[in-house]
């Protein structure tokens, strides 16, 4: 016997439908690419996203046909969020951060017939528009009269001329919650980019889970400061628990400064920002000099990487602000698991409760989680067995787009999967997680994955390196950064500095290692794989220059 509830799908479209009609008022504040501060309201974004649903449907798009963006949080880009995914199509948000040369990679990859860009991203557009021959149709976000007269890019159109004169009546087509709504592409250690294809129902639900108590707490009480870039997991699904919720949203634009960021924090009285400990560790150094204080500021969710848990005292004892460290991934769109105290808690000493706040927490309804040893045999949770993470859930992939990289799934003895995150951790008696290690020899910096494979990819091309294996090593701002340690060849020569700027024009600048350590051997296993933690091993007391 079936219930005898109403048949109602979950699609985003119901999200901007839901705020419009009971939060209408609720306000969208965005800082500019032209440095100016628009302001609108939840009724705005649900008229216009309308607009952009009738332009899509003015470019003869398919169902499910791909809609890029390289963009930075502003209302335009909540726009396409919205238009893009309510009426059937896919919303590709890429990394303006990456090379040329893997955006190119990934446009096609994804097969994108659209794609919107930020004025101050036209000069990446402009290095690979050629390359991308499925894009039939390029738009700048800004209005008619800044559209640059000599872009070099055919047809370019400007945002507000492709939608602006559209009609605001759209009845948002109803389809299986299941279909694609976004996707978001993930480097790993070897090969090219895979992309997570997040669903309708997936997106809701996750935008549920992240607005309980217990993880980000989001409210209409709330002035929500999403800092993590909406091309970031979807900036941890916080424009879609924005709209269930009809918190006022207030977008930092491109300015992620310290001093921008405390000023619009300030003025906006944000009551709750999200972000990566480099935005914040910029945050803290501008105020702190001139004894600045949030005067509204209550609580910040930090993922990405790991918190120090110097920030979390920083946060906590001088500024007062709550630190819920989170963590999560691109294939789990993203969130995981949350760090917020139990009951039994609270009347823990400081000290006790300072170290439950540094794992990274408790997961949210709609993960499960566990670790397991070599064999596959699940280890307790008792704090101190350290194993392989494994999660499943509604909200975690089970494959990547096109099939890339085969089926990811580990089966349990049910037959059930279960993804592979990479990571080692331990769980507590609580099931508290804390990352222990990574299986997966990437690094992060600044909340941003490196593949360490193409560093020393780049630097074996050179006709000096015999070999070359790339580590992370701390970094008190980047969280890491990356190091290549290179053997070369016989009777060959080569200096840090011209190997480094071998690097200049293959990668993106942020992705060049910070240093070139040259040794006799790099250490291999019997198989010929290089041991990476025999070389963390023998650099462990390595220091950046200059630090």
């Amino acid at each position: 016997m079936l219930g005898l509830m109403q048949d109602q799908p979950l699609l985003i479209s119901s999200l901007i439908e839901f705020a419009e009609r009971h939060h209408g008022d609720g306000e969208i504040v965005s800082r500019r690419v032209e440095g100016d501060i628009h302001r609108y309201t939840w009724a705005d974004v649900a008229r216009r996203a309308r607009q952009v649903a009738n332009a899509l449907e003015g470019e003869d798009l398919l169902f499910s046909d791909r809609v890029a963006t390289l963009a930075w949080n502003g209302y335009r880009h909540l726009e396409l969020y919205y238009g893009v995914s309510g009426s059937g199509r896919v919303l590709h948000t890429i990394n303006p951060r990456l090379h040329p040369d893997q955006i190119a990679w990934i446009a096609n990859h994804a097969e994108d017939q659209i794609l919107c860009f930020d004025l101050n991203f036209l000069p990446l557009v402009q290095a690979v528009h050629a390359r991308c021959p499925t894009v039939k149709r390029w738009i700048a976000l800004c209005d008619a009269d800044k559209l640059p007269a000599d872009s070099g890019i055919p047809g370019l159109l400007s945002y507000e001329a492709w939608m602006g004169d559209r009609s605001t009546d759209y009845a948002w087509p109803r389809f299986d919650e299941n279909s694609a709504s976004s996707m978001c592409y993930t480097s790993g250690t070897t090969g090219n980019p895979k992309a997570a294809l997040y669903s309708h129902r997936s997106t809701l639900l996750h935008a549920y889970a992240a607005a309980l108590p217990d993880v980000m707490g989001i409210s209409a009480r709330d002035s929500v400061l999403p800092v993590v870039p909406m091309f970031h997991v979807n900036a941890w699904g916080i424009p879609y628990s924005a709209a269930l919720t009809g918190c006022k949203l207030v977008f930092p634009g491109p300015a992620l400064d310290g001093k921008s960021v405390y000023e619009l924090i300030e003025a906006e009285g944000v009551t709750f920002a999200a972000g990566v400990p480099t935005v914040w560790q910029m945050l803290l150094t501008h105020m702190k000099p001139g004894g600045l204080r949030f005067s509204t500021l209550k609580r910040t969710v930090i993922g990405g990487s790991a918190c120090p848990p110097a920030m979390i005292h920083a946060f906590q004892q001088d500024y007062g602000v709550d630190v819920l460290h989170a963590w999560g991934m691109t294939e789990m769109s993203p969130l995981g698991t949350l760090c917020t105290l139990k009951n039994k808690h609270l009347t823990m000493p400081a000290d006790a409760q300072d170290a439950i706040r540094q794992k990274q927490g408790r997961a949210i309804f709609g993960v499960d989680m566990k670790i397991i040893d070599g064999n596959g045999a699940e280890l307790p949770w008792d704090g101190k067995a350290s194993g392989d993470l494994l999660v499943k859930g509604p909200w975690i992939v089970k494959e990547y787009f096109k099939g890339e990289g085969g089926d990811p799934l580990v089966p349990d003895a049910q037959g059930h999967g279960w993804f592979p995150t990479g990571d080692v951790a331990t769980i507590d008696a609580d099931g508290f997680l804390q990352i222990t290690d990574r299986s997966k020899d990437v690094i992060k910096s600044g909340g941003e994955w490196i593949s360490s494979i193409d560093i020393e990819n780049i630097a074996v091309a050179h006709p000096a390196v015999l070999m070359a294996a790339c580590i992370g090593v701390a970094h008190p701002k980047w969280d890491e950064r990356p190091v290549v340690a290179v053997v070369k060849r016989p009777g060959a020569e080569v200096t840090r500095e011209e190997l480094l700027k071998f690097y200049e024009g293959k990668t993106a600048k942020w992705q060049i290692p910070d240093d070139v350590l040259f040794v006799e051997a790099i250490p291999l296993g019997a198989t010929g794989k290089i041991l990476k933690t025999r070389l963390r091993e023998q650099f462990k007391d390595y220091r950046l220059p200059g630090l």
